[in-house]
C-alpha cells in the first residue's frame, strides 16, 4: 500500500517566505482543503471527547465515521492527512485510535498568514 507523506513542519518561529516554508504551508493548506477534513476538525474542536469508547480524552475513530458518514478506511486516510499536517494528534489505545486537536499546525497557520498579508 502506498502512503504519501507530507513534509515535516517547521516550528512557527521559523516561518518565512523561503521555498521550504512555502512547501510546508502548501501541505498544511492542502490538508485543510477537503470538506470532510474540515468537518472532522470542527467536530474535534466542539466535541473534544468521544461518545462511544469511554470517558478518556480524545475522539475515537469510530465516532468520526458517524460524524462524516464515511467508511473506516476513508476516515483513516483523512486522519492520516490531518496528523501529518500536525492539525490533529492521534493516540492508539488498545484497538482504537483517539484523536485530539494539535495546536502545532494551527500555530504555523497563525504565523504564516501575516507573512503573506493575512
Amino acid at each position: 500500500m502506498y502512503i504519501a507523506t507530507m513534509p515535516t513542519l517547521a516550528p512557527p518561529q521559523e516561518v518565512s517566505l523561503e521555498e521550504s516554508s512555502l512547501e510546508v504551508a502548501a501541505a498544511l493548506f492542502k490538508a485543510l482543503s477537503d470538506p470532510a477534513r474540515l468537518r472532522i476538525l470542527a467536530h474535534l474542536t466542539h466535541s473534544p471527547n468521544g461518545a462511544c469508547c469511554g470517558p478518556e480524552p480524545g475522539v475515537c475513530a469510530c465516532d468520526l465515521e458517524a460524524v462524516t458518514g464515511l467508511s473506516q478506511p476513508t476516515v483513516s486516510h483523512h486522519m492520516k492527512c490531518l496528523v501529518s499536517a500536525r492539525l490533529v494528534k492521534g493516540e492508539k489505545r488498545g484497538r482504537w485510535m483517539y484523536y485530539q486537536i494539535d495546536p502545532r499546525g494551527f500555530a504555523l497557520i497563525k504565523a504564516f498568514l501575516p507573512s503573506i498579508g493575512g
